[in-house]
């Protein structure tokens, strides 16, 4: 309905007295009082319910006082990897003929575009392709334009996939070598004076080749390792560690502590770090909700056995300091994990306020062999593979 509709009909309801309910609402109106008076008589024609038999007020059942529990906020504290993981088998090998494949389908490399012809460059290229066999220098011994280019898969137990055997190639062409053992010909008895390959081609070529050290890598496996050091961060850098304190009471755990005051999860593991391991650690806590939980109902020889816990303010937490020293009867601990990781520094317990004896880095499977059945039944769902 435009404007001029609208105005037209104003005029025409103030020309006199008239019904001015469309003839749509008078219908909407009538079927709904229609429909009320349905619903009702279908109502009124249920048996009625004598008074006597209502119960308004039902009795409410007795029960018996909440149990309390002992409500804790345990960080679990983790060091992610620092490398990457070991590759299979069947990866080493299918990277090995990606990179022979490459070798086949690129470009022959064009060496005088980088060598001049007749110069030292030129003639330490010429002898290292014969040796090689194609420019690159971790694919090992492999012809990617001869009759054999085809065959550039390795055989079971081969080692030129291996990490070591790249590494060794890489570092062996760094010192002017071939990246393989080949037959010293030449002058290999004078005073170290030496020429590999074509004896003819090395004529009139002859220098001495002085020992050139070349860095190599750092490796995988650490002195912590070696040692079986577990409280150093240096071990097993392929893979995730956790941190565990054997507490009080002579178990593995991770660092916990129960909640005082109005301190939210958060605030509690942030709390617990600093007193279990002093202030010489760069942690962050990834969340505010927790990542797992853990329960357990005290017992005595299978039967409930609650204890008497006698509750303390935290001279940490504000919010407690003005609350009374108390006590409750706990029937159990209820343990919420928080996400942690570690940045920089190291635990230390000479400053720890929960009388922990030890604490350990430990990988997933190291975790499961310290602690009990059922605390591992609830953390491992949060632990990483690696």
């Amino acid at each position: 309905m435009n404007a001029g509709q609208q105005s037209a009909r104003r005029i025409a309801a103030s020309n006199g007295p008239r019904d001015t309910v469309c003839f749509s609402c008078r219908t909407r109106i009538a079927y709904q009082t229609r429909r009320h008076a349905a619903t009702a008589a279908a109502v009124a024609e249920e048996p009625s319910v004598p008074t006597q038999q209502r119960h308004p007020n039902p009795p409410v059942t007795a029960k018996a006082p909440r149990k309390v529990f002992q409500v804790l906020a345990s960080p679990v504290l983790s060091r992610p990897p620092l490398l990457t993981r070991e590759l299979t088998s069947f990866e080493k090998a299918f990277y090995l003929y990606q990179k022979r494949l490459n070798e086949r389908l690129a470009l022959p490399f064009t060496r005088y575009f980088y060598y001049k012809e007749g110069t030292p460059g030129d003639i330490e290229w010429k002898r290292k392709i014969k040796a090689r066999k194609t420019a690159a220098r971790d694919i090992g011994v492999y012809a990617a334009y001869g009759d054999e280019g085809w065959n550039d898969e390795v055989l079971v137990g081969d080692k030129t996939a291996d990490r070591e055997t790249t590494v060794e190639a890489l570092v062996r062409d760094a010192e002017g070598k071939d990246i393989v053992d080949a037959e010293t010909v030449g002058d290999a008895d004078k005073g170290g004076l030496a020429v590999t390959g074509d004896a003819r081609a090395g004529e009139g070529q002859r220098r001495e080749l002085t020992k050139i050290d070349i860095e190599r890598p750092v490796p995988r496996v650490t002195e912590a390792d070696q040692k079986g050091d577990m409280k150093s961060l240096s071990r097993k850098l392929d893979r995730t560690l956790y941190l565990l304190v054997k507490n009080k009471e002579g178990r593995w755990r991770f660092p916990e502590d129960r909640i005082y005051g109005k301190e939210n999860l958060h605030q509690a593991a942030e709390r617990v770090l600093i007193q279990a391991f002093g202030i010489n650690m760069n942690t962050w806590i990834v969340g505010t909700h927790p990542v797992g939980h853990h329960q357990m109902l005290y017992t005595s020889g299978g039967a409930p056995a609650p204890r008497l816990a006698k509750i303390a303010p935290n001279h940490l937490v504000s919010t407690s300091q003005n609350l009374p020293e108390h006590e409750q009867e706990e029937y159990g601990e209820k343990v919420f994990f928080m996400k942690g990781r570690m940045l920089s520094g190291q635990a230390d317990l000479s400053k720890n306020e929960y009388k922990d004896q030890e604490f350990r880095w430990l990988a997933r499977e190291e975790v499961e062999e310290v602690v009990t059945g059922g605390y591992w039944r609830s953390v491992r769902g949060m632990l990483a593979e690696r």
